[in-house]
């Protein structure tokens, strides 16, 4: 795939970027681990000031920012707006938490026979990042705060169409103050990983995108002994049960469903609604859905912008067109319209069976598949259903309906009358095919950390 600029909206190609040399990965490689050496020293405080300066361009620049990654995939300019202000929250967050996440954990010295025993926590050096178009900043911000805060270094292949918003994310730290090297970007094609991930410069590796990529990574990492955390796809069920508000949960999931055009791991896309009230919160999400206005993604008032590629609508058309072949009916949207750009209408399909590819696999655009269920065991085999275990909706206001939802889903995340979200101060992560390991909180900053045990006896 070419290193380029393509505006989703128009086709057209914006800009193409050379692809770096060998040469010229070397030289960063070089200058990584150079940086780690000393950076590991300074000190939090210190960190702490970069990352503000980095949250204040992030403020100055919002707009410019915002418009880039609008351009180069697709997402309403408002919601990329939305998108850098939460890069800077996440900055700002770190800069405040990092140390008290990173303390030094006293131990029972007594007991292990210590004049003083405990844990402390060090960077381990640079980390590749391997990250996705679809949130460009957030997703390689939500691993580079932490891990510039905990004292390591960054190395980001980001995807080959964001190419702007990744040379944007070196300059910003640079700029913010940071030392060169700390934070570094590869403009490589995704064949070249491999040796970037093999190169003892690099210590670990952090991917977010599909289940084969993140296979071909961890097989890797795992050749080389390093550690890897892996955000992968996701299908997540929307469960509504009788004693919901079910015009609140409609509303909700449309915005669910249609976040980032429906381009999200943690969109709701399986909308999972009891016998009882099936009928109307069919109509109600229908409706919501269907008065989602598609259009230019830089003009306001626009709810769905284009699909990333054409790759990406073809994709959605054919999961569609293979689940109305096999029996399902469209309630709204259901056909790419025509024109410029690669855009695609919200859509539910209802009357979804397992022979349809649609049931299993995740549809990464604006459609929603819906199933009936007679009760709440029904539900949660349904929503169990896939490989995935990403994030989960549970729409429920019965405490006892609440605790079988936060303990029988499997989810990395459990969200009840709400809409899955990442936040800085909460993990996220999934299980089963959807990865391990987990960004953000605390849980984030350590994943790539040397947990030491220290032990000091008496004089």
């Amino acid at each position: 795939m070419a290193i380029a600029t393509v505006n989703p909206a128009t086709g057209e190609t914006v800009q193409t970027f050379e692809e770096m040399s060998e040469a010229d990965v070397g030289q960063r490689l070089a200058a990584s681990a150079a940086t780690a050496a000393s950076y590991r020293l300074t000190s939090f405080e210190q960190r702490a000031e970069w990352m503000r300066n980095a949250a204040d361009i992030l403020d100055k620049e919002q707009d410019q920012v915002a418009a880039m990654m609008t351009t180069e995939m697709g997402k309403t300019l408002a919601s990329a707006k939305a998108e850098v202000a939460k890069c800077a929250t996440a900055c700002r967050y770190y800069a405040e938490h990092a140390a008290g996440f990173l303390a030094d954990e006293p131990a029972d010295a007594k007991a292990v026979g210590a004049a003083q025993a405990y844990v402390t926590y060090q960077p381990i050096g640079a980390v590749l990042a391997i990250m996705p178009w679809n949130f460009p900043l957030w997703q390689a911000m939500r691993f580079a705060a932490p891990a510039l805060m905990a004292g390591n270094v960054g190395l980001l292949k980001h995807a080959s169409n964001v190419p702007q918003t990744a040379l944007f994310m070196q300059d910003l730290f640079t700029r913010a103050g940071f030392p060169e090297g700390a934070f570094q970007t590869l403009l490589i094609g995704s064949a070249r990983v491999e040796a970037v991930l093999r190169d003892p410069r690099v210590a670990a590796a952090t991917l977010t995108g599909s289940g084969p990529a993140g296979q071909a990574v961890a097989a890797v990492a795992g050749s080389e002994i390093k550690k890897v955390v892996l955000e992968l796809g996701g299908s997540d069920p929307f469960v509504v049960m009788p004693s919901a508000d079910l015009e609140k949960a409609a509303q909700v999931a449309a915005t669910a469903r249609l976040l980032n055009n429906g381009q999200s791991c943690i969109a709701a896309k399986r909308f999972i609604v009891h016998d009882a009230v099936y009928d109307e919160f069919a109509r109600l999400f229908t409706e919501q859905m269907a008065a989602k206005k598609v259009g230019d993604p830089m003009q306001d008032g626009i709810d769905v912008g284009p699909l990333a590629s054409e790759q990406q609508r073809d994709d959605v058309e054919h999961l569609v067109a293979d689940a109305v072949a096999k029996g399902a009916h469209a309630l709204c949207g259901g056909a790419a319209p025509e024109g410029p750009g690669f855009y695609y209408p919200p859509t539910v399909l209802a009357d979804v069976t397992p022979e349809m590819r649609v049931h299993l696999e995740e549809v990464f655009g604006p459609v929603a598949t819906l199933y009936r269920v007679p009760d709440i065991d029904a539900a949660i085999e349904l929503a169990n259903v896939t490989e995935f275990g990403l994030g989960a909706n549970a729409w429920t206001n019965d405490e006892a309906e609440r605790s079988r939802f936060v303990r029988d889903l499997v989810a990395g995340m459990v969200f009840i009358n709400g809409n899955v979200t990442s936040y800085p101060q909460l993990p996220f992560g999934g299980v089963k095919t959807s990865g391990h390991g987990r960004e953000l909180y605390y849980q984030g900053i350590r994943e790539f950390c040397n947990t030491k045990t220290v032990w000091v006896g008496g004089a």
